[in-house]
């Protein structure tokens, strides 16, 4: 469903091509994490019968899960944060002037890129610190510093999109970036 709020001057031009960019890249990176959380889905249903009826579930089931719903669940919250999808509470906000709501969006966004850069650069540091430590996991044997280190793009995404959006805000409002492009 699109946004029928007036957007004068905040079309697909406003947005730029950095942005469509950003947009499209947020967008296939939760599209995958999506598949990923399908996958384990269907792994864990296999698993869950295999164990019930035959005796058989898939090895390391549970290690598996981790990991990858480790980076499924990263990768939808740049394009969350792109789209709006952020949880608001406008309670004390909804009767300032939309100039002030927008200067406090462009903070919140800050916040956002802040904290996604942050989350990105220790969670790198982690992965790192788990590939020299030589950590693996008790079943798979697989390498826990893959896992961590799949969560760091879309983290780092995360970080790109609240700056990005704080600037769009600086420059004169917050326009949703999907329902412009």
């Amino acid at each position: 469903m699109q946004d029928k709020r007036p957007t004068a001057g905040r079309g697909p031009a406003a947005i730029g091509p950095f942005g469509r960019a950003l947009s499209a890249v947020c967008k296939l990176v939760a599209v995958l994490g999506g598949l990923v959380f399908v996958a384990l889905v269907v792994m864990s249903i296999v698993s869950i019968v295999g164990r019930k009826l035959a005796s058989a579930p898939v090895p390391g089931d549970v290690e598996v899960l981790q990991m990858c719903s480790a980076f499924a669940a990263s990768a939808f919250f740049a394009y969350c944060h792109l789209n709006g999808g952020d949880v608001k509470v406008d309670f004390f906000t909804h009767n300032l002037s939309s100039r002030i709501v927008t200067k406090l969006d462009a903070f919140g966004s800050l916040l956002v890129g802040l904290f996604g850069a942050l989350i990105a650069w220790r969670t790198a540091v982690g992965a790192l610190s788990l590939k020299e430590a030589g950590e693996t996991t008790a079943i798979l044997g697989w390498p826990l510093w893959i896992g961590q280190m799949l969560m760091v793009p879309g983290f780092a995404l995360l970080a790109l999109a609240g700056f990005y959006m704080m600037w769009l805000n600086l420059r004169g409002g917050r326009p949703r970036v999907e329902g412009t492009l």
